[in-house]
């Protein structure tokens, strides 16, 4: 099977062989690894040409997100689909040996399932300081002709398919929800680093997954006694964002008002998110891949797993109608799904992004489906979930579902938003 059709096949039947725990023998569709070894377009068959951009030396950045200065490895049309290669920073970071081979070796997975790029990025010379940087893997930018500041970038997420079938969850110290209480084990150690990496005192719990009898993935782990847990999955990626108005490094840890790492876990495949363009080209990025997540993400990280994510980038100028405002553009990101539209609050304080969350929502509610501001208020009280995306991030961040059925009686002159989408 050559590479367009195995790609056609994850890409739109969504065709994996998923391995038994423990055994991790080799199916002929994993690992899904590179498809190229430089962006540019593929052509697939029932996809037509489609964008791809691996995840190299020359397309990555590791701990930070593009800014105003970051060239886009790839310039593409408005409408079109992109493919991204992602990569997960679990199994690769310092206190886990910078070593995937070793690393995943320990867990039964031969060096034959592991993805060809985490490993060209850990054994480069790429710098990355465990202290101070990012963890995540960040690919991109990718250019959007004609975006310019003020327009609104509408990304479609219409595929994330698992690459490996294999992730971790960790918790380390001083992060996650409960720092100084987690991990329970010794604190780490002056020296500690890749070469010794036991001496970070870390903890990065290895998670396949498998089918159940259903049919549904699900992550596998086991209780102190060696039986069984299963829990669902649902992919998604974590940090989808524009490039930031702005000259000085941006870290890949708190999200922001251009996206980011904000680990909203219902923004998965068949969902939209509509970003604020703060530079020419809007320059989209993608990374954070996840298999699934809890809201809270408490212990730091999610089931992170690399996935191929797919993309229809389509840019909507100022004061297209479609953008869901009255103003014509956006300050912050705006996520949709079938049944849901969703707005995000952000800030270090998780009572201000509640705040932030029930702003943005009353203002939508306001601006797009014409409730008076009152009435909007009311009504989220009643009738909306506030969820916490995420308290591990720096910024933490709230997401409210504002039901689709609710409004499904409104006039189409009161710019419904169901009715024109």
């Amino acid at each position: 099977m050559n590479n367009k059709h195995r790609m056609f096949g994850f890409l739109l039947a969504g065709v994996i062989t998923v391995f038994p725990w423990p055994a991790l023998a080799a199916p002929s569709t994993f690992p899904l690894q590179p498809l190229a070894d430089k962006p540019g377009r593929l052509s697939i068959n029932g996809l037509g040409k489609v964008f791809y951009i691996p995840s190299t030396l020359a397309t990555i950045q590791w701990g930070y997100l593009p800014n105003a200065t970051t060239a886009p490895v790839l310039t593409v049309p408005s409408g079109a689909t992109v493919v991204f290669d992602t990569v997960s920073h679990e199994g690769i970071l310092e206190d886990q040996g910078r070593d995937p081979i070793a690393f995943f070796g320990k867990h039964g997975v031969p060096a034959r399932m592991v993805l060809k790029d985490a490993i060209a990025i850990t054994s480069s010379s790429l710098a990355h300081d465990f202290a101070k940087d990012g963890p995540h893997i960040v690919t991109g930018p990718v250019a959007i002709q004609g975006a310019e500041p003020g327009d609104v970038l509408k990304v479609d997420v219409l595929a994330v398919t698992p690459r490996v079938p294999y992730g971790v969850i960790s918790n380390r110290h001083g992060k996650g929800a409960l720092p100084g209480e987690f991990p329970e084990g010794a604190k780490p150690e002056p020296d500690a680093s890749a070469a010794e990496p036991e001496k970070f005192h870390n903890v990065s719990i290895f998670t396949p997954i498998s089918k159940n009898s259903r049919g549904q993935w699900v992550g596998m782990m086991k209780n102190a006694r060696g039986e069984p847990v299963s829990f669902p999955t649902s992919p998604f990626i974590g940090v989808m964002g524009v490039a930031a108005d702005t000259s000085e490094p941006v870290h890949s840890v708190p999200p922001g008002v251009y996206g980011g790492n904000m680990d909203v876990k219902d923004l998965g495949a068949g969902t939209t998110v509509y970003l604020p363009v703060f530079v020419p080209g809007a320059n989209f990025y993608a990374g954070d891949p996840h298999m699934v997540q809890g809201n809270g993400e408490v212990a730091l990280t999610a089931l992170e797993h690399s996935m191929r994510a797919t993309f229809r980038l389509t840019l909507l100028k100022k004061g297209d109608p479609r953008i869901p405002s009255a103003s014509g553009t956006l300050a912050k990101p705006f996520g949709e799904t079938r049944d849901h539209w969703i707005t995000i609050g952000l800030n270090p304080d998780l009572n201000e992004a509640m705040k932030d969350a029930v702003r943005e929502s009353v203002r939508f509610l306001s601006e797009v489906l014409g409730m008076d501001r009152a009435v909007a208020y009311a009504y989220l009280s009643a009738a909306t979930d506030f969820n916490v995306s995420q308290v591990v991030d720096r910024t933490k961040g709230i997401h409210g579902l504002i039901r689709k059925a609710d409004f499904r009686k409104l006039k189409h002159s009161m710019k419904s938003a169901a009715s024109k989408r």
